[in-house]
């Protein structure tokens, strides 16, 4: 049994925060931020993190030629949930139409989606669905404290969604790896979010060791590559792309370099979205094929590194099909305010911040 893809689909919101906008409002400059990160903008969801999550469900379900209705289990990755309680799957569940499906969210940070793929991979192989609708979303933008510059400039908000399904025939996963070190975990997490701050005055931030993270994204990045092309008994020039987690265009270039990889099989979007955590891998999926970089038959590697720390990769051959077999045309609501507005009222409300 092989679990492949038959359906892919993302949601970015349509209101794009600059580096310029940005540096209106704090002491940064474009060249400051692209220079360290090859982030040019990023996007700002008007909606709940849910709604982007269901609209990029919609669309992978539509590619993958079902109904809702087909869907047995949602699994959402993400560290944004619109609520605690409940998942954040059960309200994309209830969007969507999905009466037959289980669902629930798991956090593995910016590895969210190759730990749910993991997931997706054990339902199938042990018979618990057939279909399983896997989703990354994140609304980072509602964490983020523009008085902490080393992160604010680095986030956006977006989902991205595939269908995995059971095959007998030679695609999908066919090597996978995951780790953690919670040894590490204050080097990047959100203060003023979660029960330990319940009464607490800490500000509703994302901090980060930039130096710290920076070193280990790029070892395990580079180490969990090699070693499911290992495992899957490919040699590195059979690699035709690897999609990385979008996290710092120095990141993957560092990762690039380090297992000896042609710029060309790499895909890099982070320059339009910025980092979009558990959503990034699955964007940038839609995006490569929807561009012809993923052809039929492809070998590819998703690669991660993200907060806890956690930290996977997997070797993955693409189906025959590159077109989706149907498409809808919903979209998200109109919008009524402009990125920057959105940001600068955030900071109002959460943390009496004004300009």
């Amino acid at each position: 049994m092989n679990a492949t893809i038959t359906g892919w689909g993302n949601c970015t919101p349509p209101a794009v925060l600059t580096n310029d906008d940005l540096a209106s409002v704090i002491e940064t400059t474009d060249e400051w931020i692209t220079s360290r990160s090859g982030i040019k903008e990023r996007r700002i969801s008007h909606v709940a993190n849910s709604d982007m999550a269901t609209l990029a469900g919609k669309r992978a379900i539509a590619a993958a030629g079902l109904e809702p209705t087909d869907i047995d289990y949602i699994i959402m990755a993400t560290c944004t949930a619109d609520r605690q309680i409940p998942s954040s799957a059960c309200y994309v569940q209830a969007k969507i139409g999905a009466v037959n499906a289980a669902a629930a969210d798991i956090n593995a940070g910016c590895t969210g989606f190759i730990y749910g793929l993991s997931m997706a991979h054990g339902l199938l192989a042990t018979g618990q669905a057939e279909r399983i609708l896997l989703i990354g979303s994140e609304k980072i933008s509602s964490y983020l404290d523009l008085e902490e510059r080393s992160t604010a400039v680095l986030f956006g908000d977006g989902a991205g969604a595939v269908v995995v399904e059971k095959t007998d025939e030679d695609e999908g996963i066919r090597a996978m790896t995951l780790g953690s070190d919670g040894t590490a975990a204050g080097t990047l997490t959100a203060t003023g979010a979660g029960t330990e701050f319940i009464g607490s005055d800490a500000r509703l931030a994302i901090v980060m060791d930039g130096a710290e993270i920076f070193r280990n994204a790029v070892i395990k990045m580079g180490e969990t590559v090699l070693h499911v092309a290992d495992e899957a008994g490919w040699p590195l020039d059979d690699i035709d792309l690897v999609v990385p987690h979008q996290a710092n265009v120095r990141i993957i270039d560092a990762v690039r370099r380090r297992i000896k990889v042609d710029e060309d099989k790499v895909f890099i979007n982070i320059e339009k979205y910025g980092n979009t955590s558990a959503a990034t891998i699955p964007i940038a999926i839609t995006e490569a094929v929807e561009q012809g970089r993923i052809q039929p038959g492809a070998n590819l590697v998703f690669t991660a590194f993200g907060a806890g720390t956690t930290w996977g990769a997997t070797a993955f051959k693409w189906g025959p099909r590159v077109e989706p077999i149907e498409t809808i045309g919903d979209e998200l609501p109109p919008l009524e305010t402009t990125a920057l507005e959105m940001i600068e009222s955030k900071q109002e409300a959460i943390h009496g911040w004004a300009k």
